[in-house]
């Protein structure tokens, strides 16, 4: 028999493989994680819950960067919790305040009806169908899935999202589609949003609306998180997208340099 402890945890199993042994210490490590104790936070803060920052950009999720960036865009103070724990509706990344947890806040900036249709509709195209494309570059077609193994992501935990990601995609739809066929996805709808945006500086003209958080939460990971892998080869085609990226970093991330990992590994705490 042998004893493993990890984090107060204590497995008592027979040593029938090292590999069957290491795969439950990793199960139990991560069930850990997932489920810490209850903490207290400052009243009257906006708790900004997600994961460790990223090596080039502030987060590798581009749901984390689209929250984060709405919430300097509506300039409402927060506080980020570095964290895999979810929220009790099962989504991440979230956030709280006094203790409850916050649904998503509509901005108040007035454009026309037709102005905020089409920024909506380019945000769900987004979010919706370009984001697909990106995880199947991220995940599948990068064999060896170089981003995450630079980040510290485990090998074990790779594989089994590597599946999860495979199946998600086919029940979507997206995944029967051959490589090729997924670029040419990625390519249209990429140049349908350079098209639109034309030459202004960000969706809907000189100034940010709510929906540029969207929209730029998913570029940025194509911009500054492709990891070399050919979604990247796409945007670069598109001059205006790829000066849009620079342009929302420069408007609502003045603390960019410190808001990521510079390529390593380890946890940035602002």
């Amino acid at each position: 028999m042998e004893i493993v402890k990890v984090d107060n945890l204590i497995l008592i199993a027979k040593v029938v493989s090292g590999t069957v042994l290491a795969t439950a210490v990793s199960c139990l490590v991560w069930k850990r994680i997932r489920k810490p104790e209850k903490k207290k936070y400052p009243r009257d803060t906006v708790i900004l819950h997600q994961i460790s920052r990223g090596p080039f950009a502030p987060s590798i999720s581009q749901y984390v960067m689209k929250l984060e960036t709405y919430l300097r865009f509506a300039k409402i103070p927060y506080m980020n919790v570095h964290g895999v724990q979810k929220s009790k509706k099962g989504k991440y990344p979230w956030i709280e305040y006094n203790g409850q947890e916050l649904s998503d806040t509509e901005s108040r900036r007035k454009f026309s009806a037709k102005e905020r249709g089409a920024a909506r509709a380019f945000q769900k195209m987004l979010e919706e169908n370009t984001f697909w494309t990106v995880t199947l570059d991220r995940w599948l077609y990068d064999s060896k899935s170089s981003g995450f193994r630079l980040i510290g992501v485990p090998a074990w935990f790779i594989y089994f999202l590597r599946r999860k990601v495979k199946n998600m995609t086919y029940a979507h739809g997206i995944g029967r589609h051959s490589q090729e066929e997924v670029y040419h996805i990625l390519d249209r709808d990429l140049h349908s949003l350079s098209d639109f945006i034309g030459t202004n500086k960000f969706l809907l003209g000189d100034e940010p609306c709510q929906e540029d958080c969207a929209v730029f939460g998913q570029l940025s990971q194509i911009y500054w998180h492709a990891f070399g892998n050919k979604c990247k080869t796409y945007l670069k085609k598109y001059d205006n997208l790829c000066d849009y990226c620079e342009r929302m970093k420069a408007r609502f991330w003045q603390d960019w340099d410190q808001c990521i990992t510079k390529g390593m590994t380890q946890k940035a705490t602002k």
